[in-house]
């Protein structure tokens, strides 16, 4: 400190005014103590420009009228351009495009010449030219103009400070004193040029754009925020149920704009009431104490809709920030309600939205706390449980002991094995019931199941008790109405983790609800009739009320969609007293027809990718975004509706499975297989070398493997084939490979990406050689026709991971069947089809509970209604084999 102390002292007596020398040494580490990096060539030209401004400027500030040479400004605002465009160029592709020279300097008539240079060529802007009419000056700093990038020398120093010091001394040399330096500098050269009082950067706009903008930023920018709340309201839910990528743009730009809108919004409002204090005028004039107003209604959009509170699982992991953000925003939205405060009516009718605006942005901080991972395990958790007191018996034990008594401890096991559904003890037990639910006893079923198996989505294990149960229902459904079960557990969880009806549908819930919304009211009532609105300008009383009513629309439009939600119907079915508004609901048609997933399943077919049959659009625009191959992925995504048949399908082998299983040991053999117990029930021998492979590989050889069979069946019948099973291979072969491609997170870890690109690099080549396939028949039937007597894998070995060929392989071995062990085509289709469904049930097992829950804001994947329907029918690992403690009792003899 003393040293630091002693350096300022000496610069200070080197730039005495009556000195006459300098050291510019010792300014320059006074500089540097005082925070100022000027060891770069932008860090020179901020330092000279500015002295300059501040030494030859008499109202220490340019316009373009009044000086011929308005150039400081825009040159360090092009000087922090180039820096910014540096450093982002670096960060992409790892070296630097670092200007050689960027220097100015000032002869007596004013700036010189400012040379800009890359590593390759060297350049002037043309803009600098002709707006500020530079030219070099004939100074020692010539010799830097076009040098090496170097750090800043000496000598560099010396000619900087020497020249604007015999400059100044020709000026006014009884001003250059250490008082006016420290002036000079007490903020940031590049800070200070830029923003200045006259904001010199912003004298390149035209006068007139900058006034509307003044006049209107804060006024756009608050409806803006409304705005985005009614998209936010009315396709937040939209999502549940939709799969379409433009509702996921239109949504994903709204949320993020929505926060950082009305965040900005309050920052605006804040610095107009210190303006209009600095301007000296009145921090209560009328038009202020109006625009306070806005500033609750800001804090109500920062609360966001009812419909969206996460747009994604990480989003609420943020609620620590959410709450910073809710203390700060709150605290700015005090003082813009207090700086005008003058006891007019407008300043009482705030209270009632600020009080709403803190209700609603405190909902969605408590919601999204509740949803984070760590706080929904913990309210899942059970109450602490220290089992039987064992100090005690131990005492009890030896007391006995010693008193005489032949003690014996005789320990009761009660580990009871789960006994599954195809138990007798299961079957004597579940009474056959015809699978005639009604719509109502199905929505509380799932409500039921979905407040037990909701421990899933926490990596917790579920109670026997739970599993014996669950067995006993779905054994006895149909496949309808086992999805329609799972349908609706699967969207009270999505409301959970993405909306605010955890808070909202309870009785606290309502409660703040109500306030929020009979303030809001209120407000609306009282300014509506508000006598003397003359005062204030006719443009933001308009605005006013778009807030009021906007409020006041959302809130009713959210009670419309909690009086049709599923959460609402379960409470009004569970009361008799509501019975008639229950029905009264029911009737309507669009309650009746009410989507909770999307209900298909997306499809990407390989030989489609790999012919190219779908040429793309504006591809120079898409290279130069880094787009091109993202969008080329979606452009052969396409979707199919989940018919009946496929779950049907799915919901038999899952059931026949259940019965199969009867202890624990049997559940994680099910959970195990991908598709060989399948064949090994037909024709392992043959075929189980096809799901020996890792599990990407094999879905890529049963993916190639089905279209060849496919086509190669509909080329010999030369007809449609009709065969459900051979519809519902394909469509789960298509779906697997769309997870392989878009979702591989969904799948377990492996090389899955590698070996698909090697494997479309071979096809792509191989169709390529021959110019006479036109579409994917063409093409398989081609493939269909290479000899393929040696294995693929003896002659290319292990260096691609290609499965193209060996995928020929299969097929041929498939359609061997017909031949060899008489099979008929409906046989091979069968057992294809029960590959499928059994590699779709191991990658639903073998997914998290967090890739399950992400998708549901997708519209829902068949693969997370796959999982919930195994763990329903015990096909999990996630559950408890015994029940209770071990009692011990003591025996006295």
């Amino acid at each position: 400190m003393e040293k630091d102390i002693a350096k300022m002292e000496g610069a200070r007596t080197g730039f005495n005014e009556s000195s006459s020398t300098i050291d510019p040494g010792s300014i320059w580490e006074l500089l540097e103590l005082q925070g100022y990096q000027l060891d770069s060539i932008c860090g020179l030209l901020s330092f000279s420009s500015y002295l300059y401004m501040k030494f030859f400027s008499k109202e220490n500030h340019f316009s373009v009228q009044e000086d011929p040479f308005p150039s400081v400004a825009i040159l360090i605002f092009v000087a922090e351009i180039i820096e910014c465009a540096d450093r982002n160029w670096c960060l992409r592709t790892g070296f630097s495009l670092r200007f050689i020279g960027l220097f100015t300097m000032f002869s007596q008539t004013g700036p010189c010449s400012v040379c800009l240079g890359t590593t390759k060529t060297l350049c002037l802007f043309p803009f600098v030219n002709s707006f500020l009419r530079l030219f070099l000056a004939p100074t020692e700093v010539g010799k830097y103009l076009f040098m090496t990038f170097e750090p800043v020398d000496n000598d560099l120093k010396m000619s900087i400070f020497t020249y604007l010091h015999a400059e100044y001394k020709c000026y006014e040399s009884s001003k250059f004193n250490y008082e006016f330096l420290i002036e000079v500098f007490d903020r940031r050269a590049i800070s200070s040029l830029i923003f200045t009082n006259k904001r010199m950067a912003m004298q390149i706009v035209p006068e007139k754009l900058r006034k509307l903008w003044n006049e209107w930023e804060l006024r756009g920018m608050v409806l803006t925020s409304l705005a985005l709340q009614i998209i936010l309201m009315v396709t937040g839910d939209w999502r549940k149920y939709s799969s379409s990528n433009k509702i996921r743009i239109v949504l994903w730009l709204a949320y993020l704009s929505a926060d950082s809108v009305a965040t900005v919004s309050l920052g605006i409002l804040s610095n107009n009431q210190e303006d209009n204090s600095d301007d000296g005028g009145d921090s209560s004039d009328s038009n202020n104490v109006l625009t306070a107003l806005w500033a609750p209604f800001l804090l109500l959009h920062l609360g966001g809709p009812d419909t969206i509170t996460a747009y994604s699982l990480e989003d609420n992991e943020l609620w620590l920030r959410h709450l910073l953000g809710l203390v700060v925003q709150v605290g700015v939205a005090f003082y813009v309600f207090l700086s005008t405060w003058e006891s007019s009516v407008i300043n009482f009718l705030a209270i009632p939205v600020l009080i709403a605006g803190i209700i609603k942005f405190g909902e969605r901080t408590w919601v999204l706390r509740s949803a984070s991972n760590e706080h929904f395990r913990e309210s899942m958790l059970p109450e602490p449980d220290p089992g039987p007191n064992y100090a005690r018996y131990m005492e009890e034990y030896r007391t006995k002991k010693d008193e005489g008594f032949k003690v014996e401890s005789r320990i009761n096991p009660t580990v009871i094995e789960v006994p599954m559904a195809g138990n007798n003890s299961l079957h004597n037990a579940a009474q056959a019931v015809a699978d005639n639910i009604s719509d109502t006893e199905i929505l509380h079923r799932a409500h039921s199941d979905f407040k037990k198996f909701k421990r899933l989505c926490a990596d917790l294990i579920l109670s026997f008790h739970d599993i014996l149960s669950s067995q006993s229902f779905y054994q006895e459904r149909s496949s309808d109405n086992a999805f329609k079960v799972v349908e609706l557990e699967l969207g009270f969880m999505y409301d959970v983790f993405y909306t605010k009806a955890s808070l909202v549908y309870s009785l606290l819930g309502i409660t703040l609800r109500c306030i929020s919304f009979f303030s809001t009211l209120l407000a609306f009532l009282v300014f509506l009739i508000l006598p003397d609105k003359k005062s204030y300008s006719t443009v933001d009383i308009y605005i006013s009320y778009v807030l009021l009513v906007g409020a006041i629309t959302l809130e009713f439009y959210a009670v419309i969609i909690k009086l049709s939600s599923d959460w609402t119907m379960i409470w009004l079915s569970k009361h008799k007293s509501m019975t008639f508004l229950y029905k009264f609901i029911s009737t309507f048609a669009w309650t009746k027809k009410k989507k909770r997933w999307s209900n298909t399943i997306a499809q990407y077919n390989l030989v489609r990718l790999c012919l190219k049959d779908k040429p793309p659009k504006c591809i120079l625009i898409q290279k130069v975004l880094f787009v091109d191959q993202l969008l080329e992925r979606y452009r052969y995504k396409d979707s199919e509706c989940v018919k009946a048949e496929l779950k049907k399908l799915i919901f038999d082998q899952l059931k026949e499975k259940s019965r199969g299983a009867t202890n624990f040991k049997d559940c994680k053999q099910l959970c195990a297989a991908r598709g060989d117990s399948v064949l090994r029930e037909n024709c392992l021998g043959k075929l189980g070398w096809a799901t020996d492979e890792e599990f990407d590989h094999s879905i890529l050889l049963w993916h190639i493997a089905t279209d060849l069979c496919y086509y190669q069946d509909l080329s010999k019948k030369e007809k449609s084939i009709d065969s459900s099973n051979c519809e519902a291979s394909r469509l789960l072969s298509n779906y697997m490979l769309y997870i392989l491609v878009m979702c591989p997170f969904m799948l377990p870890n492996g090389i899955g990406q590698i070996r698909l690109r090697d494997t479309c690099a071979e096809a792509v080549e191989f169709f390529k050689e021959r110019k006479s396939i036109k579409n994917a028949e063409g093409a398989c039937n081609m493939l269909m026709k290479v000899n393929t007597e040696v294995h693929p894998s003896e002659v290319k070995g292990d260096r691609s991971k290609s499965v193209l060929f060996e995928a020929c392989v299969l097929a041929k071995n498939l359609q061997s069947l017909k031949e060899e062990t008489n099979w008929d085509d409906g046989k091979k289709w069968k057992l294809i089809s029960h590959v499928w469904v059994e590699m779709l049930c191991y990658a639903a097992n073998h997914c998290r509970w967090s890739n399950h829950a992400q998708q549901l804001r997708r519209g829902g994947e068949l693969l997370t209604h796959v999982w919930l329907l195994m763990a329903h029918l015990g096909i999990t690992e996630q559950f408890q084999i015994s029940k209770g403690h071990a009692r011990a009792k003591l025996i006295l003899k």
